[in-house]
């Protein structure tokens, strides 16, 4: 990123008569979660779908509520013969929707960016609404897959590259989960 920043710096400065607006500006992402952040540790990489949409709050400042969305299963073999429970597979189902909001400072003015860039450092703060369930039949430990916190609190720093005054496409990293998508404004 620091790369791209480095060829996309401005050379001439350029006088605007107003600051650049970030809000209003509505984010759809696709993002691979699963080994760390608010989405807790589940052994493998899966996709994450992530909305938000950006509000000004302050110049170079925005607030932008979110909502993200994974779904997955994974099975556990599992038996207990004392009790007379045979030995199979059983499946553990889990549907996770992350809502929060994320607060974004863009540095395109500290940085002198063309405008075809956007550089931000961001924080998100929120709760995870969890829906699981074991198949039937299962009777042994049910918080076996129960080790994640419903409250999260992530950094970013991101990027997002202009392909007009209507689209761009951003790339978001992130101590949660990590997305790449389009950003309407």
């Amino acid at each position: 990123m620091f790369f791209l920043a480095a060829f996309s710096l401005n050379i001439s400065a350029q006088e605007t008569t107003s600051p650049e607006k970030f809000g209003k500006t509505l984010n759809l992402g696709l993002g691979i979660g699963g080994y760390a952040g608010y989405y807790g540790y589940i052994g493998r990489s899966l996709p994450v779908f992530h909305l938000d949409y950006e509000f000004d709050i302050a110049k170079n400042f925005t607030l932008a509520p979110f909502v993200s969305l994974y779904s997955y299963k994974t099975g556990y073999y599992w038996g207990d013969d004392h009790n007379n429970y045979p030995y199979r597979l059983y499946y553990y189902h889990e549907t996770v929707i992350p809502i929060g909001v994320k607060g974004t400072y863009y540095f395109d003015q500290l940085l002198n960016a063309n405008d075809k860039w956007d550089f931000y450092l961001a924080g998100s703060l929120g709760f995870s609404i969890v829906n699981s369930r074991w198949d039937n039949g299962y009777y042994g430990d049910r918080n076996y897959y129960r080790d994640a916190s419903p409250m999260f609190f992530d950094f970013h720093i991101g990027a997002e590259y202009h392909l007009n005054s209507r689209l761009g496409l951003f790339l978001d990293l992130s101590t949660g989960v990590s997305t790449f998508g389009l950003a309407i404004h």
